[in-house]
């Protein structure tokens, strides 16, 4: 349950969490309908990966553009319509047929994807006050969607063919009805709330350092988890479903890492976390490429959990560091955090084609390394305040639920 300071609030934290799960099980589907667009329509390791390319490529372009609107109060009721945008996207990839359709809704869902994140990361600092559990919370909403995906592809897509995906469509029409019966919630006493602060200064040099490492992860992890269900079951002799399950133990590491980082947060920098996080992704990743047999397993687990303890972080230290642009800092963190990997899965896929898909992953291994020596020398940026919001009916708060 998250920590927030009333039962109005944890009821809108756990509702806007919801949401997340929704939009980000559309994203992990993508990763888990690229093996059946290469074994059911015979796409290449780079076509299939162009497919993430344009999710992504759109998603990381627009993102910091509608946390931009966001600062500026340009965005009303934004939440709900970039769910079921994400969600129709995903729902429309199996039914299309040419390369440059499939291409086409899957960017269109990275447009609801991109909308959605700005105003949820804004939102839930609203509710939880800059509390770095709420935020953690919201960000394993997220982490839970890309966990079920893989298993609910499979049981519907998997069995039924690429025609079944407009059933993934579900979870998108349920997370925004979750974003509609969201509370009126006050401002969290004595927090930061979710809008940009009218004093404190722009730590621009911090930002670009932490988007940098950003983008490091985000290769390392985009890029595994596009391939991985691949990776186990031709390079890992793994079975349809074993390889499957992989991904979903993959994305399950990836929540629990979230809430570690949350509560770890805590107690210690949020920037010494990430540093240690990134170099213990290192012989983390390594095992997972390496070790053969069962012991596989762990090293996915505790791969994706070392990955993902610096998510939601990543989002507190970017609000902090531009308290002025709020919404634009939601969304490049939370853009790179995803988005910008995809943009390097064809290079990988085309990698793959060439070398083999084993070689094609481990040059991956550097970028942690990169992202835990740029880090090095930042300390934590202080954190941002806002004046006190002022109170909001019901049906304001609905209308205005995409802030």
């Amino acid at each position: 349950m998250p920590p927030t300071s009333s039962p109005t609030a944890r009821r809108g934290a756990l509702l806007l969490a919801s949401s997340h799960v929704a939009v980000d099980f559309s994203q992990g589907a993508i990763a888990a309908l690229v093996p059946l667009l290469v074994l059911e329509r015979g796409y290449t390791y780079a076509a299939s990966a162009g497919i993430v390319l344009a999710f992504s490529l759109v998603s990381s372009i627009v993102q910091p553009v509608f946390g931009a609107l966001g600062d500026r109060g340009a965005v009303r009721g934004l939440l709900p319509v970039s769910v079921l945008a994400a969600g129709a996207g995903i729902a429309a990839v199996g039914v299309v047929e040419a390369f440059w359709a499939t291409a086409l809704v899957a960017a269109a869902a990275g447009v609801g994807v991109a909308a959605f994140h700005p105003a949820g990361a804004s939102r839930a600092r609203e509710i939880g006050g800059g509390d770095h559990l709420t935020m953690s919370w919201f960000s394993l909403g997220g982490n839970i969607g890309f966990a079920l995906a893989p298993l609910a592809v499979a049981a519907t897509v998997g069995v039924l063919g690429l025609g079944a995906s407009p059933l993934l469509l579900i979870p998108a029409v349920a997370g925004a009805a979750a974003v509609l019966m969201i509370p009126r919630v006050p401002a969290a006493s004595g927090g930061a709330g979710g809008a940009p602060s009218e004093t404190g200064h722009d730590d621009w040099a911090t930002f670009l350092r932490l988007s940098a490492a950003i983008v490091c992860r985000s290769i390392v992890y985009v890029g595994v988890g596009s391939f991985l269900v691949l990776f186990m079951h031709r390079c890992r002799g793994m079975g349809d479903g074993a390889a499957s399950a992989s991904l979903f133990v993959f994305y399950l590491g990836g929540a629990l890492g979230t809430a570690i980082g949350g509560h770890l947060a805590q107690r210690w920098p949020r920037i010494s976390i990430l540093r240690w996080s990134y170099l213990l992704s290192v012989p983390a990743l390594a095992g997972m490429l390496l070790v053969p047999g069962p012991l596989v397993w762990p090293f996915i687990a505790l791969t994706s959990l070392v990955l993902y303890v610096p998510f939601s972080l990543h989002v507190t230290l970017g609000q902090d560091a531009l308290p002025r642009r709020m919404g634009t800092a939601s969304g490049v963190t939370l853009g790179l955090a995803v988005s910008v990997g995809g943009v390097a899965a064809p290079v990988i896929g085309a990698l793959a084609d060439a070398v083999g898909l084993a070689g094609a992953l481990l040059p991956l291994l550097v970028l942690p390394v990169i992202a835990f020596l740029v880090l090095l020398g930042l300390e934590d940026p202080p954190a941002a305040t806002t004046p006190p919001a002022t109170s909001r009916t019901a049906g304001e708060e609905r209308a205005t639920a995409g802030r």
